[in-house]
């Protein structure tokens, strides 16, 4: 989500005195406001992709009960054609559906929620771009704050209808075979759903090329894409690409940088103090895999781990546009001991080995600050995992094995919230 913007109130005018920097002024909180509003509809994208899939399998199941539950009620009037076994299978078969049907409701009035939330947005768009027109008087403050209760709507909204706790991963789909034993590849985790580019950066340090490709499509091609040259080489592989911008760790330091693509620039760097940093604390692995980047549905995030904290991993969540840390979380999980981690719907989940026979072996849940052991099945194809990322656009894992550019598809339990309102 973007970050609240925060604005000095206004002198009184005073007379004979010039409108233009009023008018400059009201200019500039439009703008701002419009970007926060485009970050919205953005956002309600990223909500329609990533909630697609569990209203497919709404339906499905839906269709599923009404099927069984005729197929009982035939069995139920006439016997004769059922021997016991199958009428004691098929009403084993719905006891076990029952209880989602309160889910399958939950699921059909959120869907209600989200598009008034898209109406609200296309409203809303609409009044800021007759007001930027009209540049007249208006009340700025009522403008923003109906902006901030929609965006605490959204958040609530992606937080109830996204999350889950990981239960499965799929068996690996490669799309690709390029490049080194080692490196990383990603899309936007906040784009459109119109923008489908690849990003791909070959090699674990040193590294300042990425290549840009035009659609997945001419990724597993090779074809179509363009070059960003960094102006600092990257450590390690844990990069991503969020809203627009590239985040990683500049080569030897424990700087964080910001780079946007579209002004071919840095944005920010930031040092994350006390952070260890070429190889001092990498994954098992190794690559100076000090300092690894993630995003899920709660925004920006960095693992690392320093000195203080005996080298266990430390999972910060990180202001986007800023680079600060806004809270840390010591998990007391050794980093040299995993393999990789990713975080899905702001719980952190480590492999206990990059090698063949990982699996995915520990989670951190940040809302309750506490953990457990965990034994899913994680089948590493070609045997040396050096980048591993949660997508939530797409609720895909992305892989970068031993040369080849992988996807896992995930499956995530949801506890539906009933209580409450948005």
């Amino acid at each position: 989500m973007a970050d609240t913007i925060i604005l000095s109130s206004r002198a009184p005018m005073k007379a004979g005195r010039s409108t233009l920097p009023l008018r400059d002024l009201r200019s500039r909180q439009l703008r701002q406001l419009m970007e926060k509003v485009q970050n919205i509809s953005q956002s309600m994208e990223v909500l329609d992709l990533r909630t697609y899939r569990d209203l497919q399998y709404v339906r499905n199941t839906e269709s599923l009960i009404k099927g069984l539950d005729s197929r009982l009620k035939v069995a139920t009037e006439s016997q004769k054609n059922l021997n016991a076994k199958s009428f004691q299978e098929l009403k084993d078969k719905m006891a076990e559906l029952m209880p989602l049907i309160p889910v399958l409701d939950q699921y059909k009035s959120d869907t209600r929620t989200i598009m008034q939330l898209k109406e609200e947005v296309r409203n809303l768009s609409g009044s800021l771009l007759q007001i930027q027109e009209e540049m007249g008087a208006y009340d700025y403050e009522e403008l923003q704050q109906r902006v901030l209760v929609l965006e605490a709507r959204l958040h609530a909204c992606m937080q109830k209808l996204g999350c889950g706790k990981l239960t499965g991963v799929s068996n690996p789909i490669t799309i690709r075979a390029s490049g080194s034993r080692f490196g990383s590849w990603m899309t936007d985790t906040m784009a459109p759903s119109s923008d489908s580019r690849v990003w791909y950066m070959d090699g674990y340090y040193k590294g300042r090329r990425v290549l840009e490709y035009r659609t997945l499509n001419d990724f597993i091609t090779g074809q179509n894409f363009v070059q960003h040259l960094l102006p600092h080489p990257w450590a390690g592989t844990g990069h991503v690409v969020f809203n627009g911008s590239l985040y990683y760790n500049k080569y030897q330091s424990n700087i964080v940088v910001k780079y946007h693509f579209r002004s071919r620039s840095v944005v920010v760097q930031r040092s994350l103090n006390t952070a260890g940093y070429n190889n001092t604390f990498p994954y098992s692995w190794g690559g100076f895999s000090d300092i690894d980047f993630m995003v899920d549905e709660n925004g920006l995030w960095a693992v690392y781990t320093t000195n203080q904290n005996a080298g266990n991993i430390v999972v910060s969540r990180m202001d986007p546009v800023t680079l600060e840390i806004l809270r840390s979380w010591d998990t007391g999980y050794p980093k040299r001991s995993a393999g990789e981690s990713f975080i899905i719907c702001g719980t952190l989940y480590v492999t206990n080995s990059h090698l063949a026979g990982a699996k995915i072996y520990f989670a951190y849940y940040t809302n309750t600050s506490s953990y457990e052991y965990t034994d899913i099945p994680f089948h590493n194809q070609y045997s040396h995992i050096s980048m591993l990322d949660y997508n939530p656009r797409e609720r895909v894992l992305y892989t970068w094995n031993n040369g080849h550019q992988v996807i896992y598809n995930v499956t995530l339990f949801h506890v539906i919230k009933t209580s409450g309102e948005l």
